[in-house]
């Protein structure tokens, strides 16, 4: 664990990533949430679960998130945080046969759970205009130290100057606490399937 101050200054440089970072932030983004509930749930072989994700989150950012210039890291590449800006969120057929290859390779056996589980993400996804978080983590060694609030701050500021809501899915109770500090609001429990923990999609009003 690092100590307050040098994570103080960390957290003092966050900035945009850049196309170049896709395999660290993978890497850092699989550490973060090699224990989520979420995960362990669609990823039941602990053996496996941290490729599983680190490859995964590099065919998205690579193929996706990346391309919307709206993921931030910070210098040590400690975290990172995914936005997606308004009208954006929602996979088109083109994007979906482009990564569909790319899963399958990783995922093999598992890709129709992991599948099953996006679709159920985006069955009650809001309409509204909105930013869309879909994942912010930090690296265990770092965790407990202010940098997610950091990583998130530059849109959610953007959002209070554009008056402009914000979404997310919360994955753990830590994580529901954790945003709604920041002025996320809970509108529904539900599940990926049968016997998952549950999630909760909190929305971010404009202030």
């Amino acid at each position: 664990m690092v100590d307050i101050a040098r994570a103080t200054d960390e957290a003092r440089s966050v900035r945009k990533a850049n196309a170049g970072e896709a395999e660290r932030l993978a890497t850092v983004l699989a550490r973060a949430f090699v224990d989520d509930p979420q995960m362990v749930w669609i990823f039941t072989d602990d053996a496996r679960r941290l490729d599983f994700l680190q490859r995964g989150f590099a065919v998205f950012l690579r193929k996706l998130y990346l391309d919307h210039e709206e993921t931030y890291t910070t210098d040590s590449v400690a975290g990172a945080c995914i936005w997606e800006p308004p009208g954006t969120w929602k996979l088109g057929v083109a994007d979906q046969l482009r990564l569909l290859p790319s899963m399958a390779r990783i995922y093999r056996r598992l890709t129709p759970r992991v599948l099953r589980a996006l679709m159920k993400l985006e069955s009650n996804h809001p309409s509204e205009p909105h930013y869309y978080l879909p994942f912010v983590g930090v690296d265990p060694e770092w965790q407990g130290r202010g940098l997610g609030a950091a990583l998130m701050r530059p849109i959610l500021d953007r959002c209070d100057d554009e008056r402009m809501a914000a979404y997310l899915e919360a994955s753990s109770p830590r994580n529901r606490m954790l945003y709604e500090r920041h002025g996320f609001a809970v509108t529904e429990e539900f599940f990926l399937g049968a016997g998952s923990p549950p999630l909760w999609r909190m929305w971010r009003a404009p202030c």
